[in-house]
C-alpha cells in the first residue's frame, strides 16, 4: 500500500482506509484510495468527529455525488459513533500522479 494521505492519527487512518478500499469510482473501476482521491483524514477524539478531505478526478465528475456519499457511508461504518464530515476540494486538482502503484498496475499503466 502506497498512499499519500495527511492524517493526525495513523491508527485510525488505517481503519478508515480499510473501508474506503471498498469505495469505487464506477467509471474507472478503481477504489478511491488507490485512485488518490482521499487527501486528508483528521480525527477529533474528544468530539468524535472525522473530517475527510477528498477530491474527484474532475470538478464535473458525473458520479461525484455518488462517490462522496459512498465515502461518507464507508467512514460512518468504520466509525459508527462519530460525526463524519466529507469536504470536497479541487485544490490541488487531482492528476494521474496521485494514483498508487497498485492502482497503476490495475489500470495497466
Amino acid at each position: 500500500m502506497s498512499v499519500n494521505i495527511v492524517t493526525n492519527n495513523s491508527g485510525k487512518c488505517h481503519l478508515a482506509l480499510e473501508g474506503l478500499y471498498d469505495v469505487y469510482d464506477p467509471e474507472i473501476g478503481l477504489n478511491v484510495v488507490d485512485l488518490g482521491l482521499i487527501y486528508q483524514l483528521d480525527f477529533d477524539e474528544d468530539e468524535k468527529k472525522l473530517d475527510a478531505t477528498m477530491t474527484l478526478t474532475t470538478q464535473f465528475c458525473p458520479m461525484g455525488e455518488s462517490i462522496t456519499s459512498d465515502v461518507t457511508r464507508s467512514l460512518s461504518g468504520s466509525f459508527p459513533e462519530w460525526q463524519i464530515n466529507v469536504n470536497l476540494t479541487f485544490d490541488p486538482p487531482w492528476d494521474y500522479t496521485r494514483i498508487s502503484p497498485e492502482g497503476n498496475q490495475f489500470l495497466g499503466r
